[in-house]
C-alpha cells in the first residue's frame, strides 16, 4: 500500500530518539521525547489551500523537524507514519 499525500500534506516517518545524550547520559526508554526528527517520505502536490497559492517546500528525502503535536499518526503494513501540512514543519536539516 501507498500513502500519496493531497494538497499541502507530508508524509513523514519519524526517526528514531537518540538513547544517549550528547554528554553520554543514557535515556530510559519511559523518559525519552517524542522524536521531532523525521524523514519526508511523499510531498503532496500543493494548490490553492484556503484561498492562498500553496508551493511545497519540501521534496522526498528531505530530513525534517517538525511541531510536536501536530500531524495525524497513521499504522500501515506495520509501519508508523506521520501526516502533517507543510506549515507545521519547521526546518529543514542539511548536512
Amino acid at each position: 500500500m501507498k500513502l500519496v499525500p493531497l494538497s499541502d500534506r507530508v508524509v513523514l516517518k519519524q526517526l528514531e530518539a537518540e538513547t544517549v545524550t550528547a554528554s553520554g547520559i543514557v535515556l530510559p526508554g519511559q523518559d525519552k521525547e517524542k522524536p521531532q526528527q523525521a524523514e519526508v517520505l511523499a510531498v503532496g502536490p500543493g494548490g490553492v489551500v484556503d484561498g492562498k497559492e500553496v508551493v511545497m517546500q519540501v521534496k522526498v528525502g528531505d530530513k525534517v523537524i517538525y511541531s510536536k503535536y501536530s500531524g495525524t499518526e497513521v499504522k500501515m503494513d506495520d509501519q508508523k507514519y506521520i501526516i502533517v501540512k507543510q506549515n507545521d514543519i519547521l526546518a529543514i536539516i542539511e548536512d
